[in-house]
């Protein structure tokens, strides 16, 4: 079958309510989730999630392995329990066809063999002019110097990056909306996110944001570190 409809088909079984939100279950959580977990989360029965969630499998937008609970290992500690995560597959569909993503690889070529380094720098520009232009929304979600963050990570979600905090209070990107991409072309890609990072913070005028490239698997390369204030760091000292 052409690769577009089974995107179509992939996508259309997202068209059920409790089937999406099984999914926006998954894909938000840092950790594989199991069948009692989803249930709760979407408020349905453990039989129904069981059902939707296994046609998530069969469509390929969700993957499904064994594992047993942390602290439950050892004989008598009962059978693995399923569990799932996000799909590395992907799925665009256009009608008509369009490959936007071999132009974006064209163009990547193309400012990598720019020996002189100028396109490099024009890319990186433009893409710190387009985070600056992006925090006009983010100032229209909020203008409190404590709500900077939130109003960041706010315009980051509307553009698929998916932030989350990390144990050590950092700003992580749970996703690249240029994976593929950046598979070919990390370094180009991963300076692309780093500058229109950069523009969103300076937009918004929170110099307390500091990005930076943290390149791990799963994720985008970009975090997003937060200075203490004068009173938290003092407070540190004093303990």
């Amino acid at each position: 079958m052409d690769g577009r409809f089974d995107g179509l088909s992939a996508l259309s079984g997202l068209d059920d309510p409790v089937r999406r939100q099984l999914y926006q279950v998954v894909v938000r959580s840092p950790h594989p989730v199991g069948r009692d977990a989803a249930a709760a989360a979407a408020g349905i029965g453990r039989p129904l999630a069981a059902y939707h969630l296994d046609k998530l499998v069969e469509l390929g937008l969700l993957t499904a392995a064994y594992q047993r609970p942390p602290g439950r290992e050892g004989p008598g500690a009962g059978r693995p329990a399923k569990v799932y995560s996000r799909s590395e597959r992907e799925f665009t569909v256009t009608v008509p066809p369009r490959e936007y993503e071999l132009a974006a690889r064209l163009l990547a070529v193309a400012v990598e063999s720019d020996r002189e380094g100028s396109s490099r720098a024009a890319l990186g520009a433009a893409a710190r002019d387009f985070g600056t232009s992006l925090a006009a929304r983010g100032r229209e979600a909020s203008t409190a110097k404590a709500g900077r963050r939130q109003a960041m990570q706010s315009v980051l979600r509307q553009h698929g990056f998916e932030p989350a905090e990390d144990e050590a209070g950092r700003t992580i990107l749970r996703n690249c909306p240029f994976h593929q991409l950046a598979a070919q072309h990390q370094e180009l890609v991963c300076g692309m996110n780093l500058a229109l990072v950069q523009g969103l913070v300076a937009g918004l005028d929170a110099p307390g944001l500091r990005p930076s490239l943290d390149p791990l698997p799963g994720r985008c390369c970009v975090v997003i570190g937060a200075e203490r204030s004068l009173t938290e760091t003092s407070r540190t000292d004093i303990s």
